[in-house]
This record gives structure tokens, C-alpha cells and sequence, in this order.
């Protein structure tokens, strides 16, 4: 009689642990044991603990390849899904074999486990696992499906509703109740005030400092007292939530008529124009792409979004400061070209034009660089992945815990903050515009400019002092690509290796048909060749899940809960004349109290800290069984661990700390 110890682990989660009949099937080479139950002495299978249990088998099973798992009712009670961590069986050899699951489980489920060693699908060699592997894909495939949201974005998953989501790539349940309470809190704070849904205008910008009792960060107060400063506003295009639009400009577009008379009065004395483009110190803000595209209609009269262009410069202070806007991209008469000192302003003329300039960067900020570049991207990668990788799959291993809530809170943002009634919708450009900008960027989107240090190059922003978002995304994209490329290197020993791949080849040519549509010109690859190109690409996916969503989400009640600063929405034209405006102006131009209010609560719930975040390079699930990828692992936290000492050193050196890439803030996946 040959004797399997099996110990098994249920979750630490709220809710993981079951009353329910468990019983286990261990299958190996030589046969399979019996059907047993997993029934010790008082309760089994609580929350965070893990039970030993002894399974008997007349004959020795040989090598182990699956752990069947089932559960039963117990008695008339309800069922309550169990949350199995995993199933470590020590074999009559002494010989351990991890089996990780990390799913709920429903009753009458039959649950397959495989071993925890990473396998490509060419190196199965025995029957029963080649034959499990093929369901396996066939079912995964039939499950998630491939949907078009909209013609020329990023297709997305199939389901309509969160809820029809498996369990085990949801909310945990402790996250859904907290983001529950959370919004009820915001919601009731509001309502108490009389400021949600108000219509009336704000009478003073002193009076938007009052919308919350509870919510405020060191940030937050001091945007609300420097948002007018020039070089602050100049700042935030390195180092506030959208720092990949700005480029070094060596040469004036020639739809914006900048003179040298116009800002030589901000130039360094004795320079020129022409000097400072040719020492790299002037740069360039374009929202050409957003031209011609119609804003959504307000009280029955269209509102007014501008593709502005912004002229910036990095004076000897190494401070970037605005020194010409123009609202429109064609220059005439009712477009004039804006400068601080034009001696025809009002103060609030200026701040107008830096408004509106704003106020394109921010639906530019949400709609291109936070939802598509990094949440609709990465909804393909993890769609691709669940579609063409067996779990078992080392890539598969190594990727999910990036991927861990995407889908969940994609199919459900679709509808609360994205969709046609949703948050984002009553921004100046509205649903269908917003649509329509994500896919003039998706058309113009290339793979290079993914990849952070070819961007910034591409950019011309290698030397442009105190921009820490380049600093520390080049160093965490540097960390990140070491990481991969021991583990990639470790299971590719060969471009041959990665050539034979099917699933590998599968994963990536999915990502080329549904997230680029097909678009050669992205520079995306369809196939993989080489073990390089390989390291790179998931280098790029890690590096957007977590980094880049970081660098464009973290910050955004810090500086945009601050309505004058950055707004989704403007209620007034911009400015076509000079010398017309006044604070009235401004406080008419602002979103009401209601609108301001709402843009406010949606920062606050998408930056709050919730329990159950996992922060970059934490694995919490068990899934590599073999001691060379666990050991990467370490030395991969390692390197973070000491990268975020160093951003907190830097950071008490800096009147305004960059926090938003230090890893302990950055979380492991898209998860809000």
C-alpha cells in the first residue's frame, strides 16, 4: 500500500474557506488512486490554512500528472465557493510536487490541477497530458471570445457584464466591498453638501476647496494654491499624469507663427529663438490629432475642445515654462497667438489659454494614454494569453499575476466611466469623440513608442532636466527587462525553441490582429523569431501593466481633482480675442458644481488604496514549481526594494517628490 501526502491550502481571502464534502483523485503513470474525501478531525478548509491529509493507493502511481479536485454539498447549507490556493503531494519517495489552482470552486465542479513545472507544449511527452493540454486550449478558446467594441479599437472580451466573469480573474470580494463603501462614502459627502448633481456655477475658485471633508493629499493642496504658476504648469507635462505628449522642437511647425519678438522677452538674455532650439531647450505641445474631431453638444449647443499647440522652454533655471499657446492648429485673425507678458492681457487671458490647453491634454491624458494605451492593450494581452497559453505554459506562468483584475474592471468600466452614459462622457468631446480619438492614436501607435526608451529618444528627451517619470520608467524598464530575460532565457535556450512555440506564436499573432488590427506599419510583431524579440515584448506588456498605469493613474486626484488646473470639461468658448476676459470669465468657463464635483469623486476612487493591492514583482501564488525561477524572483524584488530606497532618498531633495513610480506605489496589474 503506497501512501500520497497531500497538503492543501486554502486561500487568505475574505470568504475562501467552504463547509462543503472535498474529494481528491491523484493520477499518475502507473494509474490513479481512489476517489477520496479530505475529512480530518474539527473543521477542514478555513480561511489561510493549509490541512494535511494522507490518500492510500494499492499500487505505486509513477510520476504524477493530476490532482482531480471536486466538491460536494454538505447537508441543505448554501453553497459558499472555496478559494484552493494549491496541492502540495509528497510522494512514498519523499518526492514533492507542487499543483498550484489559486480559483474558487463551485460545487459539482470538476476541477483538473496540473503539475507546477512549466512545460512548453512541444515538451509534453506522455498521452494523458498532450490530450489534457489540447482541451484545455480548445475549451479556454470557446470561453473567451473576441468582440469589437468599436470599428478601429482594440477588440475586446466578449461579456457584457463583469458578473459574467469566472470567478477566479474577478474582484476578490473584500475589493468589490470596499470600492461599494468607498463610493457610497464619496456619494453621501456630496449629496450631504447639496453639491451632487447641482447645476448651479461656482461663485468663487476659493469655494472649490470645500468639496471634500476627508479627501486631501499633500499634492492636491498644493495644485489648488500653484496651478497659475507658469512653471508649474510647465512641470506637469514631465511629471504629472501625462508625461508622453511633449517633443523637442527644433524647427517651428509652420501653422503656428511664433516671432522671435513674441517670447524673446522669456528667453535667456542675448539668446534667441533660433539659438535655444539649437541648444535642445525649446519644446513642443501638439494636439493635432484631436483636430476637426466634434465635441458633444451642452445644453443644445456644441462645446468647444481645441488641438492647441504649446511652445515650451527649459530655461537656465531648468525650470519648462509655456511661453506661446495657440488654440487652434490653423493660425488667423480669431486665433491669436498667446504669451505671458503680451502687454493687451488680463491675467485671466493667459490662464484661459493654458486652461484650454489643459483641458485637451486631460481628455488626450484619459481617452489615449490611460484608457487605451494601457487598459484596452492590456485587455489583449490578457485576452491572447488566456486564449493561446496552457497554464502550465512558462510564459503563462510568469504573465498572469500581470493580469490578475483586468478584465474584470475593463468589462465593468465599460459601462460605468466609458461608455455612453458613463463618468467620462460628460468630458468637452463626449463619448463619440473620445471614441474617435482613441482611434486616430491607435492608428498612429507604434510598438517603439511603447517601449520607454526608444520613446523617449524618438521624443528628444534624454537631457531635459527634472524629469523624474524618464528617470525612474528607464531604470524600473531596465529592472523589469533583466528580470525577463533570465526567465525568458531559461526556458528559451534557442530562437529555435521560440520558433516552435505554437503557443507563444498564437499569443503574440493574437495581440497583432486584435489589439494593432493588423497594422504593419505599428511595427508590432506577428510572429516571434528570436529569443530577443521575445524579451522585449514582455519586458513592454510588464512595463505597461504596471509602470506606465502607474505613471498615468496614480496621480490623478493629486492634480486633477483640482478642477481649474486639469478639466475634462470647458462650458465657454476659448478666447479669439485678447484683453475680453476676467475671473467671471474663467469660474463661467469651469464645469458646474455638480460636473466639478463628479470629475472629483472619479479621481478619488480611482487613486484609493484598497487592502487587497499586490505591488509590483509580489507573487503571491505559487506557480513555478522549479528553483531557478523562484530564485529570479527574489533577486527581482531585491533590485526594486533597493530602487525604491533610492527614489525615497531623491524624493527628500525635491520640493515636489515624484512618488508615483517608487515600487511599493505601483500596483502588479491594471486593477481600477
Amino acid at each position: 500500500m503506497a501512501e500520497y501526502k497531500l497538503e492543501v491550502t486554502t486561500g487568505n481571502m475574505t470568504n475562501a474557506s467552504t463547509f462543503d464534502h472535498i474529494h481528491v483523485t491523484v493520477i499518475g503513470t502507473g494509474g490513479e488512486s481512489e476517489r477520496t474525501e479530505l475529512d480530518n478531525y474539527g473543521a477542514d478548509f478555513k480561511t489561510g490554512t493549509t490541512g494535511t491529509y494522507i490518500i492510500k493507493s494499492s499500487l505505486s502511481l509513477g510520476k504524477l500528472l493530476l490532482v482531480n479536485v471536486e466538491k460536494d454539498p454538505f447537508l441543505f447549507l448554501p453553497e459558499d465557493e472555496w478559494y484552493l490556493s494549491k496541492i502540495v503531494v509528497t510522494t512514498p519517495e519523499g518526492e514533492a510536487v507542487l499543483f498550484p489552482c489559486y480559483r474558487w470552486i463551485s460545487r459539482g465542479e470538476l476541477v483538473e490541477l496540473r503539475g507546477g513545472r512549466a512545460l512548453k507544449g512541444f515538451e509534453e511527452d506522455h498521452p494523458l497530458l498532450i490530450d489534457h493540454r489540447k482541451n484545455e486550449l480548445i475549451l479556454k478558446r470557446r470561453f473567451y471570445q473576441w468582440k469589437i467594441m468599436e470599428e478601429g479599437l482594440p477588440h475586446i472580451n466578449h461579456f457584457n457584464d463583469s458578473a459574467e466573469l469566472p470567478a477566479e480573474i474577478g474582484f476578490s470580494k473584500s475589493k468589490s466591498t470596499e470600492i461599494r463603501r468607498q463610493k457610497m462614502i464619496t456619494g453621501i459627502e456630496l449629496k450631504l453638501k447639496g453639491l451632487f448633481g447641482s447645476t448651479e456655477k461656482w461663485e468663487s475658485i476659493e469655494d472649490m476647496k470645500k468639496i471634500f471633508w476627508q479627501k486631501k493629499t499633500t499634492m492636491s493642496e498644493y495644485v489648488a494654491e500653484h496651478w497659475k504658476e507658469d512653471d508649474f504648469y510647465g512641470s506637469q507635462f514631465l511629471n504629472a499624469v501625462n508625461p508622453n505628449v511633449i517633443k523637442r522642437c527644433s524647427e517651428l511647425p509652420p501653422n503656428f507663427p511664433v516671432t522671435e519678438e513674441m517670447v524673446k522677452p522669456f528667453l535667456e538674455e542675448g539668446s534667441s529663438l533660433q539659438e535655444e532650439m539649437k541648444k535642445g531647450n525649446i519644446f513642443l505641445y501638439d494636439q493635432k490629432k484631436m483636430d476637426g474631431i466634434p465635441p458633444r453638444a451642452y445644453n443644445g449647443e456644441p462645446l468647444h475642445v481645441t488641438a492647441g499647440l504649446c511652445l515650451l522652454y527649459s530655461n537656465p533655471e531648468n525650470k519648462l515654462m509655456p511661453i506661446a499657446i495657440q488654440l487652434h492648429q490653423q493660425p488667423s485673425a480669431e486665433n491669436p497667438i498667446f504669451v505671458p507678458s503680451d502687454i493687451t492681457l488680463q491675467e485671466t487671458d493667459w490662464l484661459l489659454a493654458k486652461m484650454f490647453i489643459k483641458n485637451a491634454d486631460s481628455i488626450d491624458h484619459q481617452a489615449v494614454q490611460h484608457l487605451m494605451k494601457t487598459h484596452f492593450l492590456a485587455e489583449v494581452y490578457t485576452l491572447s494569453a488566456l486564449r493561446s497559453f496552457s497554464v502550465v505554459h512558462p510564459l503563462y506562468k510568469l504573465l498572469f499575476p500581470h493580469f490578475r483584475y483586468t478584465l474584470y474592471i475593463n468589462t465593468g468600466g465599460r459601462t460605468s466611466l466609458f461608455g455612453p452614459d458613463g463618468a467620462l462622457s460628460i468630458s468637452s468631446l463626449g463619448f463619440d469623440g473620445m471614441t474617435e480619438l482613441m482611434r486616430r492614436a491607435l492608428s498612429e501607435t507604434t510598438y517603439s513608442s511603447l517601449c520607454l526608451p526608444e520613446n523617449i529618444t524618438a521624443r528628444g528627451l534624454e537631457s531635459i532636466p527634472n524629469f523624474y517619470y524618464r528617470d525612474d520608467g528607464l531604470k524600473l524598464w531596465n529592472i523589469i527587462n533583466s528580470f525577463v530575460q533570465a526567465v525568458v532565457e531559461y526556458y528559451y535556450p534557442s530562437d529555435s525553441e521560440v520558433r516552435k512555440d505554437t503557443e507563444l506564436q498564437e499569443w503574440i499573432s493574437e495581440i497583432f490582429t486584435h489589439g494593432f488590427l493588423g497594422n504593419k506599419a505599428s511595427g508590432c510583431p506577428a510572429s516571434f523569431q528570436t529569443v530577443k524579440e521575445v524579451i522585449k515584448f514582455i519586458t513592454m506588456v510588464i512595463f505597461t501593466v504596471t509602470v506606465q498605469h502607474a505613471a498615468v493613474n496614480n496621480g490623478q486626484f493629486d492634480y486633477c481633482s483640482w478642477m481649474p488646473n486639469a478639466s475634462l470639461l470647458l462650458r465657454k468658448p476659448p478666447p479669439t480675442t485678447k484683453g475680453q476676459s476676467s475671473m467671471k470669465t474663467i469660474l463661467e468657463t469651469l464645469p458646474n458644481v455638480g460636473e466639478t464635483s463628479s470629475f472629483g469623486a472619479l479621481g478619488w476612487i480611482l487613486t484609493e488604496k484598497y487592502t487587497d493591492i499586490v505591488p509590483m514583482g509580489t507573487y503571491p501564488e505559487e506557480r513555478f514549481d522549479e528553483p531557478a525561477p523562484k530564485q529570479m524572483i527574489k533577486e527581482f524584488q531585491a533590485e526594486l526594494s533597493y530602487f525604491s530606497e533610492t527614489i525615497v532618498a531623491r524624493n527628500l531633495q525635491l520640493e515636489l517628490p515624484y512618488t508615483y513610480l517608487n515600487p511599493t506605489q505601483i500596483e502588479n496589474s491594471i486593477t481600477i
